[in-house]
C-alpha cells in the first residue's frame, strides 16, 4: 500500500510538473512580449490570441490541451509501465487533476496561473470525450452568440456538470462525476472576476478583426 502510494505520488507530482509549464508565457516570449504585462495578464490562450497572433494563441490552446490529456492518459501509463501498478481510472483522474492544478498554479510562476479551461478541455478529451463534446459545443454556441470567451467558458462548465451525470458520459463508478462536477466549479471560480466585469458591464467581447 505505501508503494502503491509513493508511486501515486510521483505520478502525479510528474503531471502537475508538466501542467505548470507556461506555455503562454514562453510562446509569447518567443515574440518579446511579456503576456502578464498585456490585455488581462493572463498567461492562456485567450490572452496570447488577442495581443499577440491568432496562430500563436492556437498554439497555446494546443499545447494547454495536450497537457492535460497527456497528464490524465500519458503520465498514468508511464507510471503504470515503470512501476507495475495499474493503470485506472482513479490514477489517471489524479495525474490529470495534478495537470490541471499545475496550469492554475504552477510553482514556476509562484504559483499564479491561468484559468485552466484547455487544460480541463484536455483532462476531459482523455477521461470522458462525450462529456468533453458537450462542452465544446456549448462553448461555441455561446461564443458566437455572446463573443464573451469569458461566458462560453461558463456555460461550458455548467454544460460539463450536468453531462457528467448523463449515462453515455458516467463511469460505474459514483465518484467520477462528482470529480468532473468538482472540476467545472474549479472552471467557473477561477472566472469569479470576468463574472464581476460581467456583472460591472465592463468585461470586453472578443474581436474577430483588430479595430483601426
Amino acid at each position: 500500500m505505501q508503494t502503491t502510494t509513493l508511486f501515486w505520488s510521483a505520478g502525479c507530482l510528474v503531471a502537475y510538473l508538466l501542467g505548470a509549464l507556461p506555455f503562454g508565457l514562453l510562446i509569447a516570449k518567443s515574440k518579446g512580449v511579456d503576456i502578464r504585462q498585456v490585455g488581462s495578464g493572463n498567461i492562456g490562450a485567450t490572452n496570447v490570441f488577442r495581443c499577440v497572433s491568432k496562430p500563436l494563441g492556437i498554439l497555446t490552446f494546443a499545447f494547454d490541451l495536450a497537457k492535460g490529456a497527456a497528464g490524465a492518459r500519458l503520465v498514468p501509463w508511464l507510471v503504470a509501465c515503470t512501476t507495475g501498478i495499474a493503470d485506472d481510472l482513479p490514477l489517471r483522474v489524479a495525474c490529470g487533476f495534478a495537470a490541471v492544478a499545475g496550469h492554475n498554479w504552477p510553482v514556476y510562476l509562484r504559483f499564479k496561473g491561468g484559468k485552466g479551461v484547455a487544460t480541463s478541455a484536455g483532462l476531459l478529451l482523455g477521461l470522458a470525450p462525450a462529456g468533453c463534446g458537450i462542452a465544446l459545443g456549448a462553448w461555441i454556441v455561446t461564443f458566437l452568440a455572446s463573443r464573451y470567451v469569458s461566458v462560453a467558458s461558463v456555460v461550458a462548465a455548467v454544460a460539463l456538470g450536468i453531462a457528467a451525470w448523463l449515462p453515455f458520459c458516467r463511469h460505474e463508478s459514483l465518484w467520477f462525476p462528482v470529480m468532473l462536477d468538482a472540476l467545472a466549479l474549479l472552471a467557473i471560480w477561477k472566472h469569479r472576476a470576468n463574472i464581476r466585469r460581467l456583472r460591472a458591464g465592463t468585461e470586453s467581447r472578443f474581436e474577430f478583426r483588430k479595430n483601426p
